[in-house]
């Protein structure tokens, strides 16, 4: 019997087929995930809505894939087998019977399904813990599955001495040697926006060192006071409120380029994406309106956003409307970067790790000091190299000055 993709919702009549999860002889049930399917928007499972063995699949991973159009091939185990003929011209409108009639092939006309909206990560730990994620109400933008809506049905039964709370963490995916892997999905959606991004803009880059002595003490002596109202006060926060105020200085830096109408676009909120590396690659989720936002508030979002990337499960209206861009690769262990520009915004910051040098003050004394290098890429289209230097002096100057940042902008 032929199985042709049912209804998806959300309007969609057409998605891209990431990846088979049944193979040819498989026995499958009622509910079971057949595939793995992506929109623009969210990635979701396919249900099976029978009961059957799996006779093929006729539709390749990374292909596009339209409502209707027949995808796999089963036996159903209430299904008669009979020898497939020329179907009917109903069959080829998609139109059939439950069973074969006349000899013609049987086309099992299947209801529209509502397939339940979730992150793949999501996807994974439900069938990790044997999970229905049809049972499983969602609480998310359009009923998506969150990780708060899975976690009553991951609780194991309470074992003397051991933890009730599972320990959940998705690890960076680092490939396998000796293996080919076609770029699919959310992995496809990055190459193909770092392409155009490297293709359409001409990168230059600007490096410099900063003085972060006052900034690392600073931190540590607000680090546990933040704790304490459940605020982890990370560099990050800094690092985006003062490149908010340095936007503000310098503004033809706070833009984006309208290739088609050649014009640039000189914004008037400040809306600073941060790339969050998650377990299937690069997304970079927004901080709306950073100026107006205090160091303590930028923490929050900062966790929030991140927490909600990596679980894979991050909010449409929060991975759009940047305007520039923060990478850090401090966390990890680099010192300076050359990172790509995210189009069509004209500039991006990278910031390396903290480490601490002998330097000379202005006295000629040697003392010690924090320093982090800034690799900043411009577009040079838009942002000459002596405004690409005015706007790092401008970052330099708020994170030497630390305290400020904590204060209203009137005061600054």
């Amino acid at each position: 019997m032929n199985f042709p993709l049912p209804p998806v919702g959300e309007g969609l009549i057409e998605v891209e087929l990431v990846r088979w999860l049944v193979a040819p002889g498989d026995k499958v049930r009622r509910g079971q995930p057949l595939a793995e399917l992506m929109s623009d928007k969210a990635t979701m499972e396919l249900p099976a809505p029978f009961a059957g063995t799996i006779t093929g699949t006729l539709a390749e991973p990374g292909s596009k894939v339209k409502v209707g159009q027949v995808v796999l091939s089963y036996e159903s185990q209430d299904a008669v087998a009979v020898p497939p003929l020329t179907p009917s011209p109903s069959a080829a409108r998609g139109e059939g019977s439950k069973n074969a009639v006349n000899g013609q092939q049987a086309v099992e006309v299947l209801p529209s399904i509502r397939l339940p909206v979730a992150a793949p990560s999501i996807r994974h730990l439900a069938r990790k813990f044997g999970v229905d994620l049809a049972r499983v109400r969602g609480t998310g933008p359009s009923g998506r599955i969150l990780l708060d809506d899975l976690a009553p049905f991951l609780a194991p039964k309470a074992v003397p001495g051991e933890s009730a709370t599972p320990q959940v963490s998705t690890p960076m995916n680092f490939g396998v040697p000796g293996t080919r892997v076609k770029l699919l999905g959310l992995r496809r959606k990055i190459a193909e926006h770092m392409v155009t991004s490297k293709r359409a803009i001409p990168h230059y880059s600007y490096i410099d060192e900063c003085d972060v002595t006052d900034l690392v003490r600073l931190r540590m002596q607000l680090k546990e006071t933040f704790g304490k109202v459940g605020v982890r006060l990370t560099f990050l926060p800094f690092f985006v409120k003062a490149a908010a105020r340095a936007l503000k200085e310098i503004p033809v830096v706070n833009a984006t380029f309208d290739e088609a109408a050649q014009e640039v676009q000189l914004h008037d909120t400040y809306n600073i994406g941060i790339a969050v590396a998650a377990p299937n690659g690069l997304v970079v989720p927004v901080i709306h309106d950073a100026d107006k936002k205090d160091v303590a508030a930028i923490a929050t979002e900062i966790d929030r956003l991140s927490s909600d990337v990596r679980a894979g499960r991050p909010k449409v209206d929060d991975v759009r409307g940047g305007t520039f861009t923060i990478t850090s690769i401090g966390g990890i262990g680099g010192l300076i970067s050359t990172p790509i520009i995210n189009h069509p915004e004209v500039a991006i910051m990278g910031i390396g790790k903290v480490v601490r040098r002998p330097v000379y003050d202005s006295q000629g004394q040697l003392r010690p000091a924090d320093l982090v290098y800034l690799s900043f890429s411009f577009d040079h289209r838009i942002v000459d190299g002596a405004v690409g230097a005015t706007f790092g002096n401008a970052v330099l100057k708020q994170l030497q000055n630390p305290a400020s940042l904590l204060l209203p902008e009137r005061y600054s």
